[in-house]
Order: C-alpha cells, then sequence, then structure tokens
C-alpha cells in the first residue's frame, strides 16, 4: 500500500525534505510460497555511442565491444508482494526518467512494484543521460528502457517455487582509493545469494561486491562489462545459470591490483573462482512462513555546486562535455534527488539500494548495526546522484568527497542510511509507535 512518508529525521541532521515514499508487505498464508524467475538480455549499444566514466574522453565516440553488455533479471515473489533485481552491465542506472517508465511498464504488465535496477559502475559503458542518439526517433536509451522493463517481466513469467542460501566471505580483493589515513575503511565482504527450484536444480546466483569496474584501459574506446562481465562469465560456465553482479558502496573502493597487473580478467576469474567456491557450502532452505516487506523514498538536498552559475557550468563543460552538464543542470535545478529502497526477506535478509556512489563506511555501518544476518547494499541503484562521501571523508577532500563530484550537501549519506535502518528495524515490528502494517 502506498502513503505519504510521515516522519521526519532527526533535525541535527538537516535533512531537507523527504519528499514521497512508499511502502508494502505482504504476510503468509496459505498461498505465499516463495517464488523466484530469472532472466538475461543483451544491452550492449551500436558503436559510436559516447562512453561514460572518464571526463578525459568527453563525448568521443566508442569504436567497438570487447566484450557484451548484459542486463539480468531476478524476481523474487511472496504472494502478492514481488521485487526484481536487475544486474546491469552500464556505469550507472537508468535516469529518473527512464525508471519511471520502466516502472511503469513492469507494474502494469507484471504487477510488480518494487525495483533493485543495479549498474555495475563500468567505465566502458554507454552514456545514457543523454537520450537523442543516434537520433532522438530512434534512441538508444528508448531502447535501453525497453529492454530492461522486457528482462524483469520475462524473469516474472519464469516464476517458479524456489528457496535460497546465502554464503559471506572476507576477500583481500579491494582497498580504500580515497583516504590517506591509517585507519581508512575497507568493506571485504562478498556475499552470494544462490537461488534454487524446490527439487535442488539452480535458478540464479547474485553477487554483492564493492570495488570501481576500472580496469580496462582508458584509452581503449571498446564496451566493456570490465572485471564484473568476467566474473559473471566464469560462475556462469559452471553453473549454467545467470549470475547477476550487484555492486556495493565503491565510491572510495578500488580492485586490489596485487597479482593482477590491472587487468580485468585475471581479477575477475581470481573473483569468479572465490564465489564458485563459497556457492560449494550453501544450503538452499524453503522457509515455512516466507515473508517480502519493501520501503521506498525520495530524499532531497542542497546541490553542494550550483550549475546555474555560467562559470562553473562552463568549468564542468571543459571537464566533460556540453550535452551531460546542461543535463545535470537541469537535473540539480531542484536539488539533489537520490532514491532509496529497502527490502527485508523473511525477517533476516536486507536489500538497501541507493542511488549512487555511496563511501564504504556506511555500508560497514549499516550492515552493523542493522543486526540482519546478511545485509545486500546495493550502489548505483535506480537513478544517479554521484558521490555521498561520509562526513569524515567530506572532510578529507579530494575525489569524491569534494562538491565537483560530491552533488549533496554533507551529511546526505548519514541521513539516507538512518531512514534505511529505521524501516528494517520498523519492518520487524521494532518499534512500537511506528506499526509495520501488514506485518505479524
Amino acid at each position: 500500500m502506498d502513503h505519504r512518508f510521515p516522519h521526519r529525521l532527526s533535525l541535527w541532521l538537516g535533512l531537507i525534505i523527504l519528499a514521497c515514499s512508499s511502502v508494502s508487505a505482504k504476510a503468509d498464508g496459505p498461498e505465499a510460497n516463495l517464488q523466484a524467475g530469472v532472466s538475461k538480455v543483451d544491452v550492449t549499444p551500436p558503436i559510436g555511442f559516447a562512453m561514460w566514466g572518464y571526463g578525459a574522453r568527453h563525448d568521443a565516440p566508442s569504436v567497438g565491444v570487447m566484450d557484451p553488455l548484459y542486463a539480468k533479471a531476478l524476481v523474487l515473489k511472496v504472494g502478492s508482494e514481488a521485487m526484481a533485481i536487475v544486474g546491469l552491465d552500464i556505469g550507472r542506472a537508468p535516469t529518473r526518467q527512464s525508471m519511471a517508465a520502466i516502472r511503469k511498464r513492469v507494474k502494469a504488465e507484471a504487477g510488480i512494484q518494487h525495483l533493485f535496477i543495479v549498474g555495475s559502475h563500468t567505465h566502458h559503458g554507454p552514456v545514457i543521460e543523454l537520450d537523442n542518439w543516434p537520433t532522438p526517433q530512434s534512441s538508444y536509451v528508448r531502447t535501453l528502457e525497453q529492454k530492461l522493463a522486457d528482462v524483469i517481466i520475462d524473469a516474472n513469467r519464469a516464476l517458479q517455487p524456489a528457496k535460497l542460501g546465502i554464503a559471506s566471505k572476507e576477500v583481500p580483493l579491494n582497498r580504500n582509493r580515497h583516504s590517506k589515513r591509517p585507519d581508512k575503511s575497507v568493506d571485504r565482504e562478498l556475499l552470494v545469494l544462490r537461488v534454487e527450484s524446490l527439487d535442488g536444480k539452480p535458478i540464479a546466483h547474485a553477487v554483492n561486491f564493492a570495488a570501481h569496474p576500472t580496469m580496462t584501459v582508458e584509452k581503449d574506446m571498446r564496451f566493456s562489462a570490465d572485471y564484473p562481465g568476467v566474473m559473471a562469465g566464469v560462475v556462469e560456465g559452471q553453473t549454467k545459470v545467470p549470475c547477476l553482479f550487484l555492486q556495493g558502496a565503491a565510491g572510495d573502493l578500488s580492485p586490489n591490483n596485487v597479482n593482477f597487473d590491472w587487468k580485468p580478467k585475471p581479477f575477475g576469474e581470481a573473483l569468479g573462482k572465490e564465489v564458485l567456491g563459497m556457492i560449494k557450502g550453501i544450503h538452499c532452505e524453503e522457509s515455512s512462513k516466507p515473508l517480502l516487506q519493501t520501503y521506498e523514498a525520495d530524499f532531497r538536498f542542497k546541490p553542494r555546486v550550483d550549475l546555474g552559475n555560467p562559470f562553473v557550468k562552463q568549468a564542468f563543460a571543459r571537464a566533460f562535455f556540453k550535452d551531460l552538464v546542461d543535463f545535470y543542470d537541469q537535473e540539480y535545478k531542484d536539488g539533489c534527488r537520490p532514491h532509496l529502497s529497502v527490502a527485508l526477506l523473511n525477517g533476516s535478509i536486507g536489500f538497501v539500494g541507493v542511488s549512487g556512489e555511496f563511501f564504504c563506511r556506511h555500508s560497514l555501518d549499516l550492515k552493523r548495526r542493522a543486526r540482519l544476518d546478511h545485509v545486500f547494499f546495493l550502489g548505483y541503484c535506480n537513478d544517479y546522484q554521484q558521490y555521498f562521501p561520509t562526513i569524515e571523508n567530506a572532510s578529507e577532500g579530494g575525489y569524491g568527497a569534494d562538491p565537483g563530484v560530491s552533488t549533496a550537501e554533507v551529511g546526505a549519506g548519514e541521513q539516507m542510511m538512518n531512514a534505511a535502518l529505521i524501516q528494517l528495524y520498523r519492518m520487524r515490528g521494532k518499534y512500537q509507535d511506528m506499526p509495520w502494517e501488514g506485518s505479524k
């Protein structure tokens, strides 16, 4: 059910506007078993499309395809409540406008209202802020919207009774690229979700890990999924089912390049082997009383940069390119507006999706404070509103923490994390003055 989000976060956090939200839950019942379905589609653009990720490229066109880009959708459903998780081999999730179009069609044709569309953050994908290429009448962005809706609807058609299991492991495969402090944070968790049919046949795997996919050489102007594509290929080659890569809080995290010569293939293969080893130890169990609860909210924060200032805008246009800066000028006229998506499965597995590059301290603190068995922290999810450093990281400055790319006011990330945390507790009935509608 939908309603206006009625609560204000603490004033000392300085929340500007928590614009709107929706909450929904489905209690257990005779028909409320867990169902799952998966689908996969190629979303590689035609060559000649501007590439996303490195400002120095400006709007230089792509010249080929190193490896294809995919979107993979996993739908999880309990009774009438469903959510779709999409791993997308693109630098960012679709724009606000594209998300609205995808949501509208998926709701109408599949009855699914809650989406987690997660960009892998590869820096060798297409620019999707602009929807006039190759022509306004034949736009790749419109095609991408159709394909993302299609893959979710197809996954919904493939629903079958299912069970799942999760494995978690700390791996030394990422590093903090931002902080100069000796106590810099790193979220080393590799989290793997396995979904099976009731007779034990695999349906899909989802891998949650945080590190920038920037191992492909910047000057190579071919589309590539970078190391997440390699990892998924390794896992799919052995399991024969789709493997979704779900990027985490990678705002300040890069791959740990030791022993990999800064190449995506050996790194992706090493990550894939870790995943395969973890899969062997996963025991999937059928829940006797499955429950899926969901929550979504939009926020509005003061922007740290005024792109309406012609001198500022001109400087950004030189660093990136004019059409892209024009897009963000319009995007931030009403403030920085990130989206938060939260889901809780069976009272013990949390999913938190945020539309930006969150620094890893956010995910580490949320996982600790949520007191759940597992939390999938999904960055680059459902739109993209640039970097979200912690308050402490913002004080250090540097790329990812300065106003140039950290658009929302300082403290915005903490406010969103607190909102997510409140809902994860509320879903479990922990607050008597904030009853969770539909929960037991």
